[in-house]
């Protein structure tokens, strides 16, 4: 390929994914659409800017090969071990339901092979990995009891992926009536495994022990990149899938000391590869199709979209646990078609399984299907908004005795300011939105925890809040706390207001209702990791804290005289730069007074 005409190709890739993709991200629907709209823009079905798809298309392959070996590194054994009820329960039963209902709809609605049915079948079960964790990661709710359910079932489909993929040669060649592999051909597969599986437990660890002496970030990274293609490549002359070998590889060292920088060094060749994946994906969707037959492509969609979601509902609530709204919302982020498909399809097409038509139909229907599930998940929020009051089960009920301290709030600040009270031995009551969080801190030992919104006002009497002397506002939901705070204040005005701050502006809300000094979550660790820094730079420790004890009551300061004007952009920006003076004329007045003594 002429030099000229690669860079006006790179810069058509560049232009494409620098324009697509904060567009699409700017409305909430995850920058792998962007990068297929890119694809599709720019791909031969409509401007036709890039017409050589297939060596896009090869050199895209390598970041499914760099995505699958982090996924690898993400499975060590300790973490399988904690989830695996989850991963094997419910992911096992997620892929085997909706990939045998989609396989029947595959072979007797619309006349494939048994092969081919099977394949297209798991593949359409598969859901979006970088569209699911996205979308939980913006809206929050990854910590929830849904969202540890959705990447449980993406970690399983991520690992069914795996033998998917190896096993479409396999049913390739039966489909072109080729033999079946001779004894030699699954030995020296075989061997070629066991050789990667022994090779990486023995050498890996020690070559990167040598490689990170050199401390030559270069050097690190290129070791990184030869060990995941090296594998790959391995796996590939052995007639094995280049995947299976990259996932082998991360798993090998899913244990290893080098696994986090291993995912540092990989994580940005991995992002460019995959982006171009998904564009060279893009590139590949037929648009005509839609003009052509726009009831079928609606109806694949549709379909697909449906058949997952009425399946994962029951799968949710029997195998996930989940309440029925808590299910339809796993429903909802997995009904959808996901990246590994692509691989999954082009790969059948490429061993005669599918027709060209029929993956550029299936290609379609999946792209469409990504984009229309960030949408039906904000409509179901809307939907579902306020109508999940009802708790996962009944609220405690609480016989405890007078308590002098009530805790709103039994996570990580509220289990330390519980320990103290204990060991003092002052009574209180701790209470708890998350049945996982109650039922976790009573297995070592809580006892006046209990499970129930402290928002509501029956379960505030219930806690005799009305004999109480302090609340400790512990929640780490902004929102909550401010709703928990009103009704306290409302009920219960004797009580003195410890509440936990997110940020100033979450602050100066408390400062609303009458909580004279919010705990910043961050502020006191942050002024020690500082004083740290100081000392280190040769500041004597009794200088630290003076200077630092000065800093506290300056922000404290600045904090009360913002709180006048928080609802004022200009004024808040102004007495920053006012205060940001004001204390280098603290610093430098001190440092003028010792000098002088």
């Amino acid at each position: 390929m002429h030099t000229t005409h690669m860079l006006q190709i790179a810069v058509v890739f560049l232009l494409a994914t620098v324009v697509a993709v904060p567009l699409v991200r700017r409305f909430r629907l995850g920058s792998v659409l962007g990068f297929l709209l890119a694809g599709v823009v720019i791909g031969p079905h409509v401007l036709g800017l890039v017409p050589d798809t297939g060596s896009v298309a090869k050199i895209s392959g390598l970041g499914v090969v760099l995505m699958l070996f982090v996924i690898g590194l993400e499975l060590s054994p300790a973490r399988l071990k904690v989830m695996r009820h989850a991963v094997f329960g419910t992911g096992l039963l997620q892929v085997t339901v909706c990939g045998a209902a989609l396989m029947a709809i595959a072979y007797y609605g619309f006349g494939l092979s048994a092969s081919a049915a099977g394949i297209v079948g798991i593949a359409l079960a598969l859901s979006s990995t970088a569209f699911g964790l996205q979308i939980l990661a913006e809206r929050k709710e990854a910590g929830t009891a849904y969202g540890r359910q959705a990447f449980a079932v993406l970690l399983f489909q991520d690992l069914a992926a795996i033998p998917l993929i190896a096993a479409v040669p396999l049913l390739g060649h039966g489909a072109m009536g080729a033999h079946a592999p001779d004894l030699n051909s699954v030995l020296w597969v075989i061997g070629s495994i066991l050789a990667v599986v022994v090779g990486g437990r023995y050498l890996l660890r020690p070559l990167f022990r040598i490689v990170a002496r050199t401390r030559i970030q270069e050097v690190s990274t290129a070791t990184a990149l030869l060990v995941v293609i090296g594998t790959a490549w391995v796996m590939e002359l052995a007639g094995v899938s280049a995947t299976l070998g990259a996932f082998l590889a991360g798993v090998l060292l899913a244990d290893s000391e080098y696994r986090h920088e291993l995912e540092s060094q990989i994580e940005p060749f991995k992002g460019l590869l995959l982006g171009l994946f998904f564009i060279s994906v893009g590139m590949s969707v037929d648009l005509s199709l839609l003009r052509v037959m726009p009831m079928l492509v609606m109806a694949l969609v549709l379909g697909l979209l449906l058949v997952k979601g009425l399946l994962l509902w029951p799968v949710g609530r029997l195998a996930g646990q989940l309440g029925p709204l808590d299910a339809l919302r796993l429903a909802v982020i997995l009904c959808s078609g996901g990246e590994f498909a692509f691989v999954v399809l082009n790969l059948a097409l490429g061993h005669h399984l599918l027709a060209a038509r029929q993956r550029d139909l299936l290609v379609l229907a999946i792209s469409l299907s990504m984009a229309v599930m960030p949408l039906l998940v904000v409509l179901i929020a809307h939907l579902l908004r306020g109508k999940d009051t009802k708790p996962e089960r009944e609220y405690d009920r609480i016989d405890a005795d007078v308590p002098r301290v009530i805790i709103a709030g039994f996570g990580r600040v509220g289990q330390i300011v519980a320990r103290v009270l204990r060991a003092q031995h002052v009574p209180f009551v701790a209470l708890e939105a998350s049945v996982e969080q109650v039922d976790f801190s009573r297995r070592f030992g809580g006892t006046s925890i209990y499970f129930g919104d402290p928002a509501r006002p029956e379960l505030l009497r219930a806690a005799r809040a009305d004999k109480a002397e302090v609340f400790v506002l512990a929640t780490d939901d902004p929102q909550a706390n401010l709703r928990t705070a009103r009704v306290v204040r409302r009920m219960f005005p004797h009580l003195k207001l410890v509440a936990r701050a997110r940020n100033r502006q979450h602050a100066f809300r408390l400062m609303d209702l009458s909580v004279d000094q919010p705990v910043r979550e961050t502020f006191d660790s942050s002024l020690h990791m500082t004083r740290q820094v100081l000392e280190a730079l040769g500041t004597t420790p009794e200088d630290a804290a003076v200077q630092l004890e000065q800093f506290r009551e300056h922000d404290e300061e600045l904090l009360k005289s913002q709180y006048l004007v928080y609802d004022d952009e200009t004024a808040l920006v102004q007495t920053t730069r006012e205060a940001l003076v004001d204390l280098e004329h603290i610093f430098e007045a001190d440092i003028r007074h010792q000098e002088n003594e």
